[in-house]
């Protein structure tokens, strides 16, 4: 069967534009096939890889600001609906950010892109699995609100991978590490140990996420001569006024990448 796309950009772009959420899993995992099988080349497909301000993804859920998410208690089927719904966007949220930084920086090394991937194949697998849950409680994604905050901070960081690694997987999906052992918690106490599973299996995943992009932002900022710990600061500073949410876990984040001094500046951070 012949592939419809030349190259790894292009298979990106038509990953991370697709809207129906099945046929982006599909095309996903078959891209990362036709990659590992040599049968997709790097080079450049544009000069300039165009913005994107609006990722694929299907018409629902509705999207709104965080402050307007409604509170819900998770003692009812509907709000335990709820969480698991936030945490199902999350996720697809996080397939487009892999496809994203494949997509948008195309003068990397092979090794970056198999990273990155690798990456987007995982996401739809926690998507899938979360989506499964979800339908299993009687809903599924779409039916309740979500933000977009994630993908504001892609638009952001769009026209440098050293600031898209530093701010996209070691800020805000690094953030995930820190919680996540708590949200597991309060499902325990509700008795979803099938969710509670399915984290396990997001979390350990999403450890060695974080640390690709620590890599990344140190090769970066090795290639730019430039000191990691100040220019993560620096960074923090410009696009998160400093402050960052802690407190962090520190022996998952040394997993991921973060070195002492950095684990020193987000104590100060947070």
């Amino acid at each position: 069967m012949s592939l419809p796309w030349q190259n790894i950009f292009q298979a990106a772009n038509a990953c991370l534009m697709e809207q129906d959420t099945k046929t982006k899993i599909d095309q996903t995992n078959q891209a990362q096939k036709a990659w590992l099988a040599g049968q997709l080349d790097q080079t450049p497909s544009e000069e300039h890889p165009h913005p994107i301000e609006v990722p694929g993804r299907p018409d629902r859920p509705e999207l709104v600001s965080p402050r307007h998410l409604p509170r819900r208690n998770m003692h009812s089927t509907e709000g335990l609906a709820a969480l698991i719904h936030s945490l199902c966007h999350i996720e697809f949220n996080a397939i487009n950010l892999a496809w994203d930084a494949v997509y948008r920086f195309q003068q990397m090394p092979t090794d970056y892109y198999t990273d990155w991937i690798r990456v987007a194949v995982e996401e739809a697998y926690h998507f899938s699995l979360l989506r499964d849950h979800l339908i299993s409680l009687g809903y599924d994604y779409g039916d309740f609100v979500a933000h977009n905050g994630l993908w504001e901070m892609a638009v952001k960081t769009d026209f440098d991978p050293m600031v898209r690694m530093a701010l996209v997987p070691r800020v805000l999906e690094a953030r995930g590490l820190d919680v996540t052992p708590g949200i597991m918690a309060k499902l325990e106490e509700v008795g979803d140990q099938a969710a509670v599973e399915i984290l396990k299996i997001i979390h350990r995943d999403e450890i060695g996420h974080v640390e690709i992009g620590s890599r990344w932002f140190h090769h970066l900022c090795q290639q730019r001569d430039l000191e990691p710990t100040k220019t993560f600061e620096q960074l923090i500073n410009q696009y998160m006024k400093g402050k960052l949410k802690g407190p962090f876990d520190k022996p998952v984040r040394r997993k991921a990448g973060f070195t002492e001094a950095e684990l020193e500046y987000l104590d100060g951070a947070g």
